[in-house]
Parts: C-alpha cells; structure tokens; sequence
C-alpha cells in the first residue's frame, strides 16, 4: 500500500496556486472554473494537479469524460485528505502569526529582529541546491513560452532566470514580490574577475575554497557588498585563493525560483 507523502506536496507553501487549484476543483467539480478562478490557464491548473500528485506519490483527482455535462473532475480520498491538511497547516500559521503580532506589540520582538522570521521562514524550504539567495522580483519579460524573471539581489547584485509562463503563472510572480534563487552549485563556474559570459555574472571574492581533483575545486564566494555567499566550481587546480577577485557565472536556465514561507 502506497503511503501518501502529503507533506511533500505542501512543501510549496500555502502561497502557491498550486493548493488553491486543488481546492477550487473540489468545490466546483470542474478543472477549467478552478483555472479561472486561481487566475491562471487550463495547461497550468493541470501542471499543479500533476506536480501535486508527483510529489504526494498518490492520485488526487479523478476525472470523468463525456455525459451531458461534458465531464468534470473530483478529489479522491488521498485529495480531500491533502486538503485537511493544508487548512490545518494554514490555521496553525495564522496562530504562530498572531502570537508573533502579540509578542511584536510587547516589545519582544524587537530584541529577537524581523530577520529572524524570514530566517524561520526560508528553512522551511528543504532542497539540496546549495545556493538559496533571498531576492525581489523586478520585472518579468515575456517571450513565446518562456518568461526571463528578473530579481534583485539587496546590494548583492541581480539574477535572472528563465522559466515556463505556467510556472510564473502559478507562483503569481509580480514585480516587487520577494523570492528565493536557487541553484546548484554544480551549475555555477567560478572564473576570474572579468571572464566574459552571457549567463548570469555575479561578482565578488573567494572566501573559502576546497581543492578537488577532476571534479574541480569548489569555491565559496562572498558577494559584495551585500553578505550573500554563493558556491561555485572553478577547473581543478585553478590556483584561486582566499580574497581573490572572481565571477560566479551560472545560467538563467540553471536558477530556480521559489516562493518564501
């Protein structure tokens, strides 16, 4: 018997769409309202239908074709039981929240600082991409298919990446939205200060490196001026030391974008 991984399928947070659309089909029994009404297409409800059910490892919806009314759609068991869940997930959030807002009109939140909840917030988010850089969306460019998500890195820099209209559809990405970068380190080649390239460059010096053999030598590089670390691999024996001037280059289509808490 398959045992259902609905936290898995939670681990998006409650700010995507993707729950949003698992709850409208059941109220209205119809994939295409329930598109309508999360505000995205027919192809990406069914992109956060079939991403939910990859990751609980169970079927959520059952569909039914033809008849007079042309067909609908319901949950299964495993379904409504993820939606439990996610209400319970949801109301257990709004207390923490509010005994926060308390703690916060009490002055001791002030001692704590509001870093510490956003902190809290991004370790709910378990990946093994090493690289998970807080940023703000500043603008999305559309093109055909793809949308270019351009994101601010505080005084760190900027990144883009490159991902489906359906997944920025589902994320509601706008412009001023905060958001997590990610990517693997595997995907990121450090180079020397001024090596050209058409990816993302992202500028700064070398605060730690482990020299490797074929695999290369990774480095850890600290963005400047504002903090942020980000681990790269540079060709072995490339000769890099501590505080020298490098470029983590990685491509737009190697960035992964995720929603906080």
């Amino acid at each position: 018997m398959v045992t259902p991984r609905y936290t898995d399928a939670l681990g998006h947070g409650m700010s995507d769409k993707r729950v949003e659309i698992l709850r409208g089909i059941a109220r209205t029994g119809s994939i295409s309202q329930a598109a309508r009404e999360a505000g995205v297409s027919y192809k990406a409800a069914w992109q956060a239908i079939d991403t939910l059910s990859n990751l609980a490892g169970v079927a959520l919806l059952e569909r039914a074709v033809g008849g007079a009314g042309g067909g609908g759609a319901s949950l299964t068991e495993h379904g409504a039981q993820l939606l439990d869940l996610a209400d319970a997930l949801e109301a257990a959030r709004r207390s923490v929240h509010a005994r926060w807002s308390q703690a916060q009109r009490g002055g001791i939140a002030a001692a704590v600082g509001t870093g510490a909840v956003q902190a809290l917030a991004r370790l709910a988010l378990r990946t093994s991409m090493r690289n998970q850089l807080p940023a703000r969306v500043e603008a999305l460019e559309a093109a055909g298919r793809i949308v270019r998500v351009r994101m601010q890195l505080g005084d760190s820099g900027r990144i883009a990446a490159r991902i489906t209209q359906e997944s920025a559809e589902l994320l509601a990405l706008a412009p001023g939205m905060p958001v997590i970068a990610l990517c693997k380190a595997t995907a990121v080649r450090i180079a020397r200060e001024g090596t050209g390239s058409k990816a993302n460059v992202l500028a700064g010096s070398v605060s730690r490196v482990a020299r490797g053999d074929a695999g290369g030598d990774e480095v850890t590089v600290a963005l400047a001026p504002g903090g942020l670390q980000v681990v790269g691999f540079a060709t072995a024996g490339s000769g890099l030391r501590t505080r020298a001037r490098v470029s983590a280059l990685v491509a737009e289509s190697a960035v992964v974008v995720a929603l906080e808490g």
